[in-house]
């Protein structure tokens, strides 16, 4: 019996050593195993449920722009540290971990391209970045990627992902609420468009300004969107959540959204999009 168990032992070692690592990915809404380059294919999502995964800035670039025409701007631009904020530990050390971890100066990457020959003002969040948190920094990009657009005179396009306002900045992250919507104001008097897509999550402070501020609102399927998490809720009124409260579907229902998008389809949606309302 000894030689039986020691052959399968081998046997076991021998097809995990030519399985390569990180050749399936499984999906935590329905537990489908999917090969990886299905899932690319797929763009990041699942076959079977169509759930789709968290993507950062890079991927959503890749996918939307023409080749080779996404400029990034403003990536000097870093946090500091004022009010020598200190929770687990201190917010100098947390930020320097998120930079090292990222690669990425912040949650908000801005920068400009072409959309199928079309060129738009573009930012997208960060959710590997804090939790995708909106700090001064944020609300600093935001800013100029919407003055980019009023000086091009091109459309403003935000992707956005996010765990709500950072709380190591206190009132300076709440006072981006006011500074994004007001240059959104004068966006719209310069008549031009801005388009908000909201994927999951898109919570908190973020959700309560720029996010839901768009000319046009496009969600991601099943995106979980709202102000206070559905847990936080449930603890303040002690009562079970309808299911699929706070999602996409759900928004859309009630009109808070003007259509779900999925993720294959987004950039011929967004071209459409663009050139009816630059036509």
């Amino acid at each position: 019996m000894a030689w039986f168990l020691r052959s399968k032992k081998n046997i076991e070692d021998n097809i995990q050593r030519e399985i390569p690592d990180n050749l399936f990915t499984k999906c935590p809404s329905c537990n489908e195993i999917i090969y990886k380059r299905q899932f690319e294919e797929q763009f990041s999502t699942c076959h079977k449920c169509d759930h789709h995964f968290r993507i950062g800035s890079a991927d959503y670039i890749e996918l939307l722009f023409d080749a080779g025409t996404f400029v990034e701007t403003d990536a000097n631009v870093r946090s500091a540290d004022p009010l020598n904020f200190i929770d687990t530990k201190p917010y100098s050390e947390r930020l320097a971990d998120a930079y090292k971890r990222t690669s990425m100066s912040d949650a908000l990457t801005i920068g400009y391209g072409d959309v199928l020959g079309r060129q738009i003002s573009f930012g997208c969040m960060n959710f590997g970045f804090v939790g995708g948190s909106m700090g001064s920094v944020v609300g600093e990009k935001f800013y100029r990627a919407a003055k980019r657009a009023i000086t091009e005179r091109t459309s403003l396009v935000v992707i956005s992902t996010s765990g709500g306002a950072r709380m190591q900045e206190a009132a300076l992250s709440l006072m981006q609420m006011a500074k994004t919507a007001a240059v959104l104001g004068e966006l719209a008097e310069a008549r031009l468009p801005y388009i908000s897509i909201l994927t999951d999550p898109t919570t908190g402070g973020v959700s309560a300004s720029f996010a839901m501020l768009g000319d046009i609102n496009i969600a991601e399927p099943k995106a979980l969107i709202g102000f206070a998490g559905p847990r936080v809720i449930e603890q303040t009124i002690r009562k079970k959540l309808p299911e699929g409260f706070q999602r996409s579907e759900a928004l859309l229902k009630n009109g808070m959204i003007d259509m779900i998008v999925h993720r294959r389809n987004l950039r011929d949606t967004l071209s459409a999009i663009l050139d009816r309302l630059h036509n």
